[in-house]
């Protein structure tokens, strides 16, 4: 990224620190130090009771929206790393690997691997976006792009390629009113130029239009910006696909608000937010949220695994709200940011018990934050970064996307062990034991015995 030695050019203060210290949290949430591999828990630490089956979704949001025809429902967002900034070799590796199981992949326009695209009014640079949609394209995925974030001189900085100060401080900053109309040209100029992307989110969580989340979001002034964008990426291309708001929908412990349960009560300046969206917006092809089963205080309520049925919650919520518009998460978290370490496979039992929830409650759509690295080793990252074979959080993905893609016909199975959860469609079961510790349970007429953790697929 492009430095700056001299004074400061930015025309305001900083005035999202917290915004841009989230953005950090966020860009980091799953890559704490890594482990091995692995797809069961080594022993050690307090053994648990597991946790109780999901309830399951109920009321008009049974029957799932309806999706393009194979829509895999599954993929991941690139990040500041990815497989096109390593080697040729390595990019051909991943490609490969992933070409085996095409997912959803999403990219945004500016930050998180993509240097400024616009520098000027009349001078754009393309070079990150084409490597990443060329790699997206290389290796099957339905390519989606994210339209976040601004340039510079749209938010009070200087013409030119992004300074240090830059990207540390201003990425996530929001366009000023007076730049609306110019940001919706860069992106319906994106929408022309990358003809063969046809998902675009408008945005990311707010940044900007919401620095203190304990006050309401400045949610006009998104709902403007969004507006613009529809309009403008509609007029070039009719054919592309529009949603947002891509709000987080944050929880607590405690609150006033309709959206809650044993995992908690989300932030009802959320809803508000959403709800205005929702009135006042040009249109929507899809709903895009994104959100944590941990609180904002870093609680698991009741537990780590009775905490993920908050993402059929507000799915369900959603799919009632908008009446039944395809409800994409585009990033989703399960570990605790509080320094919270947990075994590998752990970890991926959480994760595919979370990954149920989406698709119990008739998720669209679920995208993966992967927080890859160049050469260390990396908790949570889809390949490894030193060889590029896939890691198990991306062999996890690729068989949800195999068995479990939008259209996928559920059968109702359960376990006779409640600490086992179960997800079944009529060639493939998925047993998640949520115990540390090994259990035996009947699923679908068939003994099945469990390590600690253990995520196992069984052909029927």
């Amino acid at each position: 990224m492009s430095a700056d030695s001299g004074n400061t050019k930015w025309g305001r203060p900083v005035r999202a620190i917290a915004v841009a210290t989230l953005a950090m949290v966020v860009a980091g949430c799953a890559a704490a130090s890594g482990g091995p591999d692995g797809a069961t828990a080594e022993p050690g630490g307090p053994a648990a009771t597991g946790s109780a089956p999901p309830t399951e979704a109920s009321g008009d949001a049974a029957a799932p929206p309806a999706v393009d025809p194979d829509w895999p429902r599954w993929g991941f967002t690139h990040t500041g790393v990815s497989a096109n900034n390593i080697t040729p070799a390595f990019e051909r590796t991943v490609a490969e690997s992933l070409s085996r199981t095409p997912m959803l992949q999403n990219q945004h326009i500016m930050g998180f691997g993509a240097l400024n695209p616009q520098p000027s009014r009349n001078d754009y640079f393309w070079e990150d976006l084409d490597s990443r949609t060329n790699f997206m394209k290389e290796s099957g995925g339905t390519q989606i792009l994210t339209l976040c974030c601004a340039p510079d001189w749209m938010k009070g900085g200087p013409e030119g390629p992004t300074s240090q100060e830059g990207w540390e401080a201003h990425l996530e900053d929001a366009p000023y009113p007076e730049h609306y109309d110019d940001f919706a040209k860069l992106a319906a100029t994106v929408a022309e130029r990358y003809r063969d992307v046809q998902y675009f989110m408008v945005w990311n969580e707010f940044k900007g239009f919401w620095p203190n989340h304990s006050r309401p979001a400045d949610y006009k002034g998104y709902t403007q910006l969004y507006n613009k964008v529809y309009d403008a990426v509609k007029a070039v291309r009719p054919d592309a696909k529009v949603g947002g708001p891509y709000l987080g929908f944050d929880s607590n412990r405690s609150g006033r608000s309709e959206l809650r349960g044993d995992w908690g009560v989300i932030n009802q300046n959320v809803l508000d937010a959403f709800d205005y969206w929702f009135e006042h917006k040009k249109g929507a092809d899809f709903v895009v949220v994104d959100g944590a089963s941990p609180t904002d205080a870093h609680e698991l309520l009741p537990d780590e695994f009775g905490a993920l049925s908050k993402f059929s919650a507000v799915t369900t919520w959603l799919r009632q709200k908008t009446g039944n518009l395809p409800v994409w998460w585009s990033e989703w978290y399960f570990e605790p940011e509080d320094g919270t370490v947990w075994p590998e496979g752990k970890r991926l039992a959480v994760q595919a018990a979370s990954m149920m929830e989406f698709v119990r409650s008739g998720a669209a759509t679920a995208l993966f934050w992967n927080p890859q690295t160049k050469d260390r080793a990396c908790k949570g990252c889809l390949w490894d970064p030193r060889t590029g074979q896939p890691l198990a959080s991306e062999k996890l993905i690729g068989e949800f996307v195999k068995w479990f893609p939008a259209g996928a016909k559920l059968d109702d199975v359960s376990s006779s062990d409640p600490k086992v959860r179960v997800l079944a469609q009529p060639q493939q079961l998925l047993l998640v034991n949520t115990a540390n510790s090994r259990v035996a349970t009947e699923v679908d007429g068939k003994t099945f015995e469990l390590k600690p953790y253990e995520v196992r697929w069984s052909s029927r």
